[in-house]
């Protein structure tokens, strides 16, 4: 549990400070600069303040009052984390910001933000909230809660890498001629780039600022004759590096890109008001740059992988099949002895993992949670929360790698001795929405929203749901939660193309109780037989078998068994020469018929 004494001082701490700067309250979210899903130690401010350690959420000081806003992936952890005496809580779909502010915000009221930290999309939102309360939102020069946060970590200043041709397909210079070419059709003058995924694409580079994504964390301004400013220091980037990017890269101190944007004045520039930070636009205004909204151009060339990429996906995921499959053939046994902790496994499977070649490090921090804690969407077991697996459960593992040639994210779910008839039953409604949308077929030109209410049905059927995406897009060695492609109950206009990988994860959770997912990674590609209209299908780029003991064969219809068959005669053929004669003992077993 997180220590919540340091919970009360560091939020009458800020207090303090925004009372000095005259302001009523403050919005503290999870993001830093770069808009990113992980953000390194030293932007961890939602972490520092609340104790909440979720992927996504933001929280709003108050002089009196103070609230910390989550999705439903994290409802139940932010109950374990926050102090409820200091902290509420509040579903961001149920429970908006908006009707926060109009209970506890007085009218005139002065709430600040930082706009290094917030899009300028969520600072629009964030303004026109304030005006219809009478209030004002007002961007700060600096970060309060930076001025009491004396032990912050120091940025990160790893080393950049470069990733070899023979992973990435394709060459800088083709991909910054293509992006330019784009700008010049569009009749821009260039582009910022503030995703550090787009421009690790785009340069072909990788790092290590922050946990799971191999990320360097930096700026760049992509001009339309091709040219690239990169803002990162010097130091960081290797000469080998440096050079194989050629003169048309050129490096600046990070602390230049301010100068960079202003010098962009009287210039048609790109900018993505979804990802990039309000504090650019400012910037762009200032300078009297023509500013045009619109996506970030490497987003969908990045999303549909070529061919070395898929290959490269491919070859990742034979890797950790056989880790996973050595791993569930190791809990099978160990479990049944009683012997065995949440992070024992987890820590099990990550060794095996590390014996696969090209692997670097875990895509996420693996959920491994067993009975109740199955039900957490977004579990991390900790020293306190630790348990042992327990006869007559359910254990969820969702978990993956990330490899040179590809990332990995994959969830089993897998009974510890008997479970019980519930359990089979609502597994096997996950499992026909798994193949409804495994199955799927679509034309070009679908979008991953049109496709969301295939997994979910089998569930709508008995009256059940799940609160989270159905799938996310997935990078080649980058981020493992990647966009803008996506399968989820909200409506979207990206649609599918080869080459764009996804997960397929629906899932059910009985709070108390236990948790329920399937998720294998899927690829784009086309359907080769005609037909009147060019149709997409899904191929399933994960190997590993689903618990044969938690299927009711009887729920399922003849072609849904067949599928289950001919996938598990797939996992079998692929994996078993991978393996040891154990596991193959094992995996045979596994992977029979269900007849």
């Amino acid at each position: 549990m997180t220590d919540h004494s340091k919970q009360k001082s560091r939020l009458a701490a800020l207090r303090a400070e925004l009372r000095l700067r005259g302001l009523d309250g403050f919005v503290v979210p999870r993001s830093d600069e770069f808009q990113g899903e992980y953000v390194p130690a030293s932007a961890e401010r939602l972490a520092w303040l609340t104790g909440f350690t979720g992927s996504a959420g933001f929280a709003i000081v108050l002089s009196e009052t103070a609230a910390v806003f989550v999705d439903g992936r994290y409802t139940l952890q932010v109950r374990n984390e926050c102090d409820p005496d200091i902290w509420s809580y509040r579903h961001v779909i149920e429970s908006p910001r908006q009707a926060w502010l109009v209970e506890h915000l007085p009218e005139g009221g002065q709430l600040g933000y930082d706009p290094f930290l917030h899009s300028q999309r969520e600072v629009e939102a964030l303004k026109s909230e304030c005006e219809r309360l009478g209030a004002y939102a007002v961007a700060c020069p600096d970060n309060p809660l930076d001025s009491i946060w004396e032990d912050r970590p120091e940025p990160p200043s790893g080393q950049v890498e470069s990733h070899p041709l023979r992973f990435a397909g394709e060459s800088v210079e083709s991909k910054r001629q293509a992006m330019a070419d784009e700008l010049s059709a569009n009749q821009e003058d260039a582009v910022v780039l503030t995703r550090s995924d787009s421009i690790a694409w785009l340069l072909n580079i990788r790092g290590s600022d922050v946990p799971h994504c191999p990320l360097a964390l930096s700026f760049a301004i992509l001009n339309a004759d091709g040219t690239v400013d990169w803002f990162i220091e010097p130091r960081r980037v290797p000469d080998a590096v440096a050079e194989s990017l050629g003169p048309a890269v050129r490096l600046h101190p990070a602390n230049e890109f301010a100068g960079a944007l202003g010098a962009l004045g009287g210039k048609t520039v790109r900018l993505e008001p979804e990802s990039a930070v309000a504090w650019i636009f400012d910037r762009l205004r200032g300078a009297e740059a023509e500013i045009r909204t619109g996506q970030d151009p490497c987003q969908l060339p990045k999303a549909a992988k070529n061919e070395t990429e898929v290959a490269g996906t491919r070859a990742a995921h034979l890797r950790d099949g056989a880790a996973l499959c050595r791993f569930l053939a190791w809990l099978d046994e160990a479990a049944a002895e009683g012997d065995v902790s949440e992070m024992e496994a987890s820590r099990r499977l990550l060794e095996l993992r590390r014996s696969g070649e090209h692997f670097r490090d875990t895509s996420f921090e693996t959920i491994s949670g067993s009975g109740p804690n199955g039900a957490i969407v977004h579990y991390r077991v900790t020293e306190d929360s630790d348990r042992h697996l327990q006869q007559g459960e359910l254990y969820l593992v969702d978990s993956g790698g990330q490899y040179m040639d590809g990332t990995t994210d994959v969830t089993r779910t897998v009974a510890i001795g008997t479970p019980t008839a519930e359990m089979i039953h609502n597994y096997t409604r996950v499992l026909k929405g798994h193949i409804a949308l495994a199955t799927a077929r679509f034309p070009v030109g679908t979008a991953g929203g049109q496709l969301d209410v295939l997994a979910r049905r089998p569930l709508w059927e008995a009256g059940l749901d799940y609160d989270h995406g159905t799938g996310h897009g997935v990078g080649s060695y980058l981020n493992v939660h990647e966009g803008p492609q996506r399968i989820a109950k909200r409506p979207d206009s990206v649609a599918l193309q080869p080459g764009m990988i996804l997960s397929n994860e629906p899932g059910y959770y009985k709070t108390g109780a236990y948790g329920i997912r399937i998720e294998n990674l899927v690829v784009v590609r086309p359907v080769t037989q005609e037909g009147e209209r060019p149709m997409l299908e899904f191929e399933t780029l994960t190997l590993a078998p689903l618990d044969r003991r938690l299927i009711e064969t009887g729920l399922l219809t003849r072609e849904e068994r067949d599928w289950v068959d001919d996938y598990h005669a797939r996992v079998l053929q692929e994996i078993a020469p991978q393996v040891d004669a154990a596991t193959r003992s094992w995996l045979e077993a596994a992977t029979q018929p269900l007849g």
